[in-house]
């Protein structure tokens, strides 16, 4: 199958920050079910939610409240109930939750679940901020709540096409953008939670410079609008498909929940690495100092 059709979901979190954590996740994955189903009957084949879809970006604050909205993996709810999804509509999901191992250990990962339901593995983010930003006393205060990923960087053979992840900040560091390239990557997706002042004259330029150094598909998520009571800048959507060019083959509005749906071409990811060899006039016997320094 040659194209397969993409669907990133965007969505504002609409519960104040106050709320027990029980209520943000209901009314999340409520509005993510619905968005996943929306996808599934346009067609949709690979659906990608936003960072942690079912919260706000709580890492505005350090407070450990938070701690509980973390789940097992695979053993959590929201993973089993989207299985279920997946499995109904025949549909690949990357789902981006808050992972707990043990008994207190935290991962910022995204779960992937093929079209027939199953478990294909997850993908933990490793680049963890831990910056001021926005608001008073508002920031990515990521360290808190998160230990850096742990399982490299793996690519998942789907039933629609070897999709990688790398989540949020990961998307500023070239590294882990070639290793799921040279692990087999025909799409990398990237679920993120950004806001404007922030990184947004970086959002349009860093991913699809990855796209065209790694001869791969990327797809870029981000959540849309503000969330009280931080209000530590404005999540500016714009979520979008990228192809292997370079070019955008679908992008988002700045403010409103809604689906982006792009079509993915696997053989013009042959034509363009076939044109631009950049995988066999790598040079990796002179890379080595890289892991030095």
């Amino acid at each position: 199958m040659d194209t397969v059709t993409i669907g990133l979901i965007q969505a504002k979190h609409d519960v104040h920050g106050d709320e027990p954590v029980a209520v943000h996740k209901e009314k999340a994955i409520e509005k993510h079910l619905g968005l996943v189903r929306e996808a599934a009957a346009k067609g949709v084949q690979i659906v990608c939610l936003q960072e942690i879809f079912y919260g706000p970006y709580f890492c505005a604050e350090q407070t450990p409240k938070w701690y509980d909205a973390a789940e097992e993996i695979p053993n959590g709810p929201t993973v089993k109930q989207f299985q279920e999804v997946a499995k109904e509509h025949g549909i690949v999901i990357v789902l981006p939750i808050y992972e707990r191992e043990g008994i207190a250990t935290y991962y910022n990962t995204a779960a992937v679940i093929d079209a027939d339901g199953a478990l294909l593995g997850k993908y933990r983010k490793h680049h963890i901020p831990h910056v001021a930003a926005g608001g008073a006393g508002c920031g990515f205060w990521e360290k808190y709540y998160f230990k850096p990923g742990n399982l490299g960087y793996p690519v998942f053979d789907t039933a629609f096409a070897k999709v990688g992840v790398y989540i949020c900040y990961d998307r500023h560091f070239p590294e882990g953008a070639r290793m799921l390239g040279l692990n087999g990557a025909e799409i990398v997706l990237n679920p993120s939670a950004t806001v404007s002042g922030t990184s947004e004259y970086l959002w349009q330029l860093e991913q699809p410079a990855h796209a065209v150094a790694n001869g791969y598909y990327v797809g870029a998520i981000n959540r849309v609008g503000f969330e009280a009571p931080w209000n530590m800048g404005e999540f500016y959507g714009q979520s979008y498909l990228v192809d292997p060019r370079g070019n955008f083959v679908a992008t988002g509005s700045r403010d409103k929940d809604e689906v982006v749906i792009g079509q993915m071409n696997k053989s013009l990811i042959r034509e363009v690495r076939e044109s631009w060899q950049f995988y066999r006039d790598r040079r990796p016997e002179t890379y080595q100092e890289l892991a030095r320094l």
